[in-house]
């Protein structure tokens, strides 16, 4: 059997970060790359690079908590939040399309231009 792999980065990676430490509380960064990686994730780079600087970005909303070096755990978020990031993970799996054409450039390609 194939194993389905998806380049993560961005929102998508700091969603999936946030609801596995919201599910299974604290971890360290090794454990949430493992994590990642058992979920056929991948980053590009450095993985515990791309994991620490996502999981700074959700750290400055209060949703993860820092507990030391390289030691993460759940913060605080409001219930809508939790919906929208749950609903997340169940797009990436369903076989829906990645956000961009380009892995090197991620997020929605952008806005068509009228006529």
């Amino acid at each position: 059997m194939i194993k389905t792999i998806r380049l993560v980065r961005g929102i998508e990676l700091r969603y999936l970060l946030t609801l596995h430490l919201f599910d299974h509380g604290p971890a360290s960064v090794a454990v949430l790359v493992a994590a990642l990686d058992a979920q056929g994730f991948v980053v590009a780079g450095r993985a515990s690079k791309a994991v620490s600087d996502a999981l700074r970005w959700e750290r400055g909303y209060g949703r993860v908590r820092r507990f030391g070096r390289g030691r993460y755990g759940p913060g605080w978020m409001p219930r809508g939040t939790e919906h929208r990031i749950r609903s997340l993970p169940l797009s990436l799996t369903a076989g829906q399309p990645p956000t961009s054409d380009n892995p090197r450039r991620p997020g929605p390609v952008g806005r068509q231009r009228r006529k």
